[in-house]
């Protein structure tokens, strides 16, 4: 089975995005770097532009994730990358609203009208690769159901005060966290991953 991780990019105090939806600096990293995170990345209209550090560990990540599983919030935020998502072969996306009509008919995504069903049809099509997860409520209701591997999270040294919290709202409250087998300094932001405790 793939290994499974919840992933984000955060404010300090935990919020993925304000009330509002918007990420304000969350994001400024991916730009402010001399190395590019992908070789078309001008085709998907995201020039990203990173430190070495940073380029390394994401462009790590993103090789090894097959499967990425989204809300339909986020979906329609960013209208499914038009159907070419940054990484990853297939989008699952969790939403009791079906694929919207004639859209982009082609791409690998798939619907899901639950978590469980989502992380279930994830794995089918990941195989032995990596599935990320998105942070807010469809991975925090993933992780509280035992369903994710690793928390890995971008921090960037800012404070919110209020927002979308990374982890939404765990259905059983306090969870453990084993101590991070992933610590990389990036310029403006910090890469942590850590393992869930079983």
């Amino acid at each position: 089975m793939g290994t499974t991780y919840m992933h984000a990019v955060a404010s300090l105090d935990g919020y993925i995005a304000d009330e509002h939806d918007d990420v304000g600096p969350l994001h400024d990293w991916y730009f402010n770097g001399d190395h590019p995170l992908v070789g078309d990345a001008q085709g998907h209209g995201l020039p990203f532009r990173v430190s070495a550090a940073s380029a390394d560990y994401v462009r790590g990540m993103w090789s090894r994730q097959k499967v990425l599983v989204i809300g339909r919030h986020l979906f329609d935020l960013t209208d499914g990358w038009d159907g070419h998502p940054p990484a990853s072969d297939h989008v699952v996306v969790v939403s009791h609203r079906p694929r919207p009509t004639g859209w982009h008919p082609e791409s690998s995504y798939h619907f899901a009208t639950s978590v469980e069903e989502g992380m279930a049809r994830a794995q089918e099509l990941a195989g032995e690769g990596e599935i990320g997860v998105a942070a807010g409520e469809v991975g925090g209701q993933a992780l509280s159901l035992g369903l994710i591997d690793h928390v890995a999270i971008d921090l960037v040294p800012v404070v919110f005060g209020q927002g979308k919290p990374y982890f939404g709202r765990l259905a059983h409250g306090r969870l453990m966290l084993e101590d991070p087998d992933v610590v990389i300094q990036g310029d403006r932001v910090l890469h942590l991953r850590y393992p869930v405790r079983r």
